[in-house]
């Protein structure tokens, strides 16, 4: 039973005796998943949750807190500077220090920076940088910089008067004219023998002789040296060349070509060739992965990561990714579509298309969008001033510029008309009127109607939401299972815990035994 409960059935004169004296302070309540309250904390301010670390303040004194949220361990600072899995970094009067998720103290708080890794913390005093490594538990100054940090792959990243330096590589002392950070595993280097590849220990997989290198995606490399043209896919050992040429490859407009004899030839993929077609004469992204291909024979045809979508057909200017085996297509600046096999299915007369989804899709005519099905057969009777792809049987509309929600057959059917509707990725949509924000579930019934500062579906049933800058979490059907009272509330998954802090006064309570007896034998 609640505190504020057993006040108002003291009111009703069931034998409580209320003290005249008060404490307001931080008390968090925690919920089990099913929102039963399992106890509560006084002046705990809980300030950062994740899978392992909790952390709690009191008198201006941050702990690590236990999983029923009792402070276990002082971390010796005043505030949280970050936390990234396993590391904690604490900060004080005197400087940041670092912390393990498990509460061992790692660096002392006196430095004024700490950068984070993995398995490694990279420490600043003055200019003067030391490394933590956790694989053997030590940390060692690593020399004086005038900037270092902690590169993606691990190692770190130092500059000096005369360069670039990996302190903690296998070369530590070895000077370089450029460094480049690319991703988790690999660091792209500059001598003036050339361009090279470092891996996470800091040891070249590819020798530093490249003229010319560019990370293209993922560990893949484009590159040349002298006249070689080359595809490169990084290893932890070393590096497999996928595709080397004498022709020229260019990588343009995140486009890879190969040109033989100065002729278009070949468009190439991160790790060899996609395409090898002569007569073509230009390419063109429509995609990420397609593209449209223009041959000598003025044909056009869609290309995509696995092959062709259509083949080069003759009679059409463009054509974009498609669905259902449908595809927008342009020919005399007006949109139409075509099948795989390139005939024209529906008519091009419309001035935008988009792909079809549940048998229809959104074209614009005359200034106006509407829904086409299969055959083309246009749904004049509602036309709008937008329209989205249909999604699980519902699409998002605009109409006298009102948003609202209609199914496949155009009937409208959302009660309100909106500002804004954002479909969610779980199929949720979020409303908005006036900068307050509502929900709808996925078969468009609407659950909250737009009043809330916030709202976000925290899992089945569990809605947070925040209102005059208090939150409560509410169900699927808008019924309130904490009310819009709390500071903030907090999801601990680990623990499958629900944290609410309420800051209003707190009324210590006692019961009047004598008082009850007296009353009973009344």
């Amino acid at each position: 039973m609640k505190i504020m409960s057993l006040m108002k059935l003291g009111l009703l004169g069931i034998g409580l005796t209320v003290f005249s004296f008060s404490t307001i302070g931080q008390t968090w309540e925690i919920y089990d998943q099913n929102l039963e309250l399992k106890s509560r904390i006084l002046n705990e301010d809980i300030k950062f949750l994740s899978e392992q670390i909790r952390i709690g303040k009191t008198d201006n004194t941050v702990n690590l807190l236990s999983k029923d949220f009792r402070p276990f361990l002082n971390l010796k600072g005043h505030s949280i500077n970050q936390i990234i899995e396993p590391w904690i970094i604490v900060e004080s009067k005197q400087g940041f220090g670092a912390f393990h998720e498990y509460g061992e103290e790692i660096l002392p708080l006196e430095y004024d920076e700490i950068q984070t890794f993995y398995t490694r913390l990279l420490a600043k005093k003055g200019n003067k940088y030391w490394v933590y490594d956790r694989t053997n538990r030590t940390n060692k100054m690593i020399g004086e910089f005038e900037n270092a940090t902690l590169a993606l792959n691990g190692q770190v990243i130092a500059r000096g008067p005369l360069g670039y330096f990996l302190p903690i590589s296998t070369d530590p002392d070895r000077i370089y004219k450029e460094i480049k950070e690319v991703n988790e595993n690999f660091i792209i280097s500059k001598e003036e023998s050339g361009y090279g590849l470092i891996n996470r220990e800091g040891r070249y997989v590819l020798e530093p002789i490249i003229d010319h290198m560019v990370h293209l995606e993922d560990d893949y490399f484009y590159a040349f040296d002298g006249n070689q043209y080359m595809l490169i896919k990084g290893r932890e050992e070393k590096v497999d060349i996928n595709y080397t040429s004498y022709h020229k490859i260019t990588f343009e407009n995140d486009i890879l070509l190969e040109y033989i004899h100065g002729k278009l030839r070949r468009v190439m993929k991160n790790d060899g060739i996609l395409l090898d077609m002569t007569g073509m004469e230009a390419v063109k992204q429509v995609g990420k992965n397609w593209y449209n291909i223009y041959t000598r024979e003025k044909k056009v045809g869609l290309l995509g990561n696995s092959g062709w979508e259509v083949n080069p057909i003759s009679g059409v200017d463009a054509i974009l990714p498609g669905s259902e085996n449908l595809y927008p297509s342009i020919k005399d600046g007006k949109l139409g579509y075509i099948n795989k096999s390139g005939s024209w299915v529906i008519e091009n007369k419309f001035e935008e298309a988009r792909q079809f989804s549940n048998g229809l899709a959104a074209v614009k005519l005359n200034g106006q969008w509407t829904y086409i099905n299969r055959q083309g057969n246009l749904n004049l009777q509602n036309t709008y001033e937008d329209a989205k792809d249909f999604h699980r049987g519902l699409a998002i509309v605009k109409k006298e510029g009102k948003i609202s929600l209609i199914n496949t057959n155009g009937d409208n059917i959302t009660e309100h008309a909106y500002d804004k509707i954002s479909l969610l990725p779980d199929n949720y949509y979020l409303t908005e009127i006036g900068g307050s924000f509502g929900l709808i579930n996925p078969n468009g019934k609407e659950i909250l109607y737009p009043q809330y500062e916030l709202l976000r579906r925290e899992s089945s049933d569990v809605i947070l939401a925040r209102k005059d800058g208090k939150y409560g979490i509410l169900d699927e059907e808008g019924n309130f299972r904490l009310p819009i009272h709390y500071q903030q509330i907090l999801f601990d998954p680990s623990s499958k815990s629900i944290l609410a802090e309420d800051i209003t006064p707190i009324f210590p309570i006692e019961i009047d035994v004598k008082a009850n007896k007296k009353r009973k034998a009344d």
